[in-house]
């Protein structure tokens, strides 16, 4: 009789199963190969041992923000077609401590994370699996659909933030342990409030010790909230986080609240008394309609509405129909869809070549948004053009959002919509000017982030999106 032998233990790290301040203890994960493909990703500076480090040290947080990457990677790339890549190439780089500041961003060359000390707590943004999943969405976004990128439009800058959120609430999902957790607190009712729910809460503490009013009170942002959509013209331009703003981070707050009130829907459909198994599944296919729906949504002024529209679509092609529903009502609810236009998608539409064309490669000269010169006199340029793109392509649903009394709302004309855009942009001080322009006419936020740039060309300007940021301002 041949002895038996000892296989030895798989080798494990510890890492967050939540955000630090949510309330949940590190958990034991297999050790995260990074290079894997198809979305490899690599973290800058020196490589740690793989083993169980003491919490607060640079070596667990090293892991912890390894494990949330390759989980929230391994998501979306078993999900996207097989010719995505990252912008930036094979590897996404990371950095996990660019330096001090309460930040964190992407920007087509990798992530960055920041730390900063608030009274006498270190927060480092990196540690956190909802930051780092968020900035893993923009990333992911960018490789499906990189034409969002230059859009001047609330709607879509507002989408790439949502989707961000989704990313780290769909990575979140991937953990067993975070989906019994869920299950428990919530009675199986995944549409309540919950640590599942709550994004980022350190990081939000630590803005409110700054700025009170930044953040929610127990988060940064909660996929439960009450918000209703509403034209985003009509909206001021920033504000305290109990209402609703023009800024994309508040405004991202409509479609992440329909969309997790409808991944709620979605698991009460498949079961009565859902199991982790179940939760875990509705993951799965609520990663799927994104991945479906997203490149077939055309960029107009309205985006959100056109992204529901082929949500919708994509349900009847990959589950016949058997979320609809769940999405037809949150999407209502949340006025993302009018309710008189939501009768109009009812099945695969002219949407669906489309998506199927996508997958392989765009057509020779296809545009997705319209380039447009505006004048920059009053930014401060005087006789210059600044170039930018609009929301420019042709619907393929005849649908919209909500209006505020009753009926649906006209969409503004991409040309107003990027000049809107633009004006915002500049009013909050997120552009930066470089050394161009004289001094007397132009106006200069020295403290506020910048998200966008201006590129000469010739005697006037483009401006194009530098990064995707945590969206804080910080003050003087």
């Amino acid at each position: 009789m041949r002895r038996a032998t000892k296989t030895a233990p798989r080798a494990a790290i510890l890492a967050w199963e939540d955000d630090p301040k949510s309330g949940g203890k590190p958990i034991k994960r297999p050790v995260p190969r990074l290079g894997a493909t198809p979305l490899a990703l690599a973290i800058t500076g020196p490589a740690v041992p793989a083993k169980r480090y003491r919490l607060g040290t640079r070596e667990f947080r090293y892991w912890a923000a390894a494990e949330a990457l390759r989980r929230g990677a391994d998501f979306w790339g078993a999900l996207l077609p097989r010719s995505t890549r990252w912008q930036p190439g094979r590897t996404l780089r990371v950095t996990l401590d660019a330096g001090v500041d309460l930040n964190a961003y992407y920007d087509r060359r990798g992530l960055s994370f920041f730390h900063d000390t608030v009274g006498r707590t270190t927060v480092y943004s990196g540690e956190s699996p909802d930051v780092v999943c968020h900035e893993l969405g923009h990333a992911v976004l960018d490789a499906l659909r990189p034409e969002l990128w230059d859009a001047m439009s609330v709607e879509v800058a507002a989408f790439h933030e949502s989707f961000g959120d989704l990313s780290a609430l769909l990575a979140g999902l991937q953990l067993p342990s975070l989906r019994r957790a869920v299950l428990s607190e919530t009675g199986a009712r995944i549409g309540r409030s919950s640590r599942l729910s709550r994004l980022a809460e350190q990081l939000g503490w630590a803005l409110r010790q700054i700025l009170p009013g930044s953040a929610e009170p127990d988060c940064l942002r909660n996929a439960v909230n009450p918000f209703f959509y509403r034209a985003p013209e009509t909206l001021p331009p920033s504000g305290p986080s109990s209402s609703l703003t023009a800024e994309p981070h508040s405004f991202s707050r409509v479609f992440t609240g329909g969309w997790f009130e409808a991944l709620a829907g979605m698991l009460a459909v498949r079961a009565s008394s859902p199991t982790e198994a179940d939760l875990l599944q509705v993951s799965l296919d609520a990663g799927r309609l994104l991945v479906d729906a997203i490149p077939a949504a055309p960029i107009v002024a309205d985006y959100g509405s056109q992204v529901a529209a082929h949500l919708i679509e994509s349900d009847a092609e990959l589950f016949r129909g058997r979320y609809r529903d769940a999405l037809k009502s949150a999407l209502v609810r949340r006025g993302i869809l009018s309710l008189q236009t939501a009768s109009i998608v009812t099945g695969p539409g002219p949407g669906a070549k489309a998506r199927r064309a996508r997958r392989t490669a765009p057509a020779a000269g296809e545009s997705h948004t319209r380039r447009l010169s505006l004048s920059a006199d009053e930014f401060g340029f005087e006789g210059r053009a600044l170039f930018v793109e609009a929301p420019g392509e042709a619907r393929r649903f005849d649908v919209a959002s909500a209006a505020e009394d009753l009926g649906s709302r006209t969409a503004p004309a991409p040309t107003l919509e990027a000049r809107r855009f633009v004006e915002y942009l500049f009013r909050r001080g997120r552009v930066d000017l470089g050394a161009h322009g004289r001094a007397e006419t132009r106006v200069v936020h020295p403290f506020a982030r910048k998200t966008h740039e201006l590129v000469p060309q010739a005697e006037d300007f483009a401006l194009v999106r530098r990064t995707f940021d945590c969206g804080f301002d910080p003050v003087s």
